[in-house]
């Protein structure tokens, strides 16, 4: 099949790659010159593991093929992937500008039978926009060009996006014609072939599973920072906990780690959008989703109050190192990441930081751009240098098995806030570090 992916960021970027690893014939459209330029000269303008070895090998082979174009575009696939940015606006709600835009774009220049698919996450509702803005450009130019309009939203793990495109535990496919279900199931025929993971419904039905999907998610973690919060006042191990919950089968052990609090660029901005559809469009209070989002965002303040607690809260004069920028780990991805919210507390408050992270740095500096107080180190321990104490925020697995006695050798005080529970306590103790970790 011919695939038009608009857009070259995480989700589009992915999905039309991973299109093209099974035979597809995939144009990327990008408004932005440099990414396509970067991406022309071999590079990826992000960081997922093993998606540029993949991006490489599918350019070689003529089957991946990128553009700043916009008509080529709208002419070249016969499914068209909308996989733009919906950053949140200054309400709440998803920013919709972007995919209209796309949309359009398609209207504007299509000739022939379209499918157009919302890959981005977007409201419910959204469908109908596109719709309506492909048929009004269409009415403009006198045509009467037939198109069908389907939402397949991503569940694309960040760090593991190509696993997850390649091997899907789900499909959900929202459309409310026979053609575009039929074009839906070829293209995704490669993908399961030993069994069926395509799960249709009606197009309303799919974009409300990615919000409920996302929420759902945030939920048990939001919940399980709360439970660590009061294990810690309790004298209770939060660890313990999840494993005596996890075992039951009715709730898994899956997104029970409690922490500092969730990030990156879906979880936040989801629940937002959420909460905002519910209220703006049904006149509900999801009382729940604001919950968890009141309770994520006190969360992220918890290593900051720890180490406060342990310091006083006139840090001046104090250095700490801190391990991990990126909200979570296997990726570069600075968005809403709990890093960013631990080093203002910790500035805010008069101290000094270095920091660490195997890929993040880059990005860092963009949200922190010559921030005073605010360093950066080559490797995790010449971070610790001069440090008074070590706060570890994102669980790369490089920081699982350190060598603790250079921890304790550079660190001016052997103290650890560890905001991933990285560690036995007992294990850590017994070296004797004050190891202050989440609900432990």
């Amino acid at each position: 099949m011919k695939i038009t992916v608009i857009g070259t960021g995480y989700v589009g970027l992915v999905s039309g790659t991973c299109l093209a690893e099974v035979g597809n014939e995939v144009l990327c459209l990008d408004v932005d010159p440099a990414k396509i330029k970067i991406l022309k000269d071999g590079g990826i303008p992000i960081y997922e593991p093993g998606l540029q070895d993949m991006v490489k090998r599918n350019v070689a082979a003529g089957r991946l093929h990128f553009t700043t174009d916009i008509e080529r575009a709208a002419h070249f696939g016969s499914v068209q992937f909308i996989a733009v940015g919906t950053p949140p606006d200054e309400d709440g709600s998803a920013d919709m500008q972007y995919v209209t835009a796309a949309a359009r774009n398609i209207g504007r220049y299509m000739t022939g039978y379209k499918v157009v698919v919302d890959k981005s996450t977007v409201p419910v509702g959204t469908a109908d926009a596109v719709r309506a803005a492909i048929a009004e450009e269409l009415q403009k130019r006198g045509v009467n060009t037939p198109f069908s309009v389907v939402s397949n939203p991503e569940f694309l793990k960040e760090g593991a996006a190509i696993d997850d495109f390649m091997k899907p535990d789900r499909i959900v496919v929202g459309c409310d014609d026979e053609q575009a279900a039929l074009n839906m199931r070829a293209l995704y025929a490669p993908f399961q072939r030993n069994h069926d993971r395509l799960i249709l419904m009606d197009v309303r039905s799919a974009e409300l599973t990615k919000y409920a999907a996302n929420a759902m998610l945030a939920t048990r973690i939001s919940f399980m920072n709360e439970l660590a919060n009061l294990a810690e006042k309790l004298g209770a191990d939060i660890e313990s906990v999840r494993r005596g919950i996890g075992s039951d089968p009715r709730i898994g052990y899956d997104f029970l780690y409690a922490g500092a609090g969730y990030g990156g660029s879906c979880f936040p901005k989801d629940v937002k959008a959420l909460i905002k559809t519910a209220a703006v469009d049904a006149g509900i209070d999801l009382k729940v989703l604001n919950a968890v989002e009141l309770a994520n965002d006190q969360q992220k303040h918890v290593l900051g109050n720890k180490i406060k607690a342990r310091f006083g809260s006139d840090l001046s004069g104090k250095h700490f190192a801190l391990w991990g920028l990126a909200f979570k780990a296997n990726t570069d991805d600075m968005r809403e990441a709990t890093s960013r919210q631990v080093i203002k507390d910790l500035l805010s408050a008069g101290a000094s930081v270095t920091a660490y992270d195997p890929v993040a740095m880059a990005e860092a500096m963009l949200c922190f751009p010559n921030e005073p107080g605010l360093s950066y180190a080559d490797t995790q321990g010449e971070a610790l240098n001069n440090a008074d104490a070590l706060v570890i925020v994102t669980e790369w697995k490089e920081f699982r098995s350190p060598d603790f006695e250079i921890i304790k050798a550079k660190l001016k005080s052997p103290v650890i806030f560890d905001g991933r529970n990285l560690y036995d306590p007992k294990l850590v103790r017994g070296m004797g570090f004050e190891y202050l970790a989440i609900g432990r």
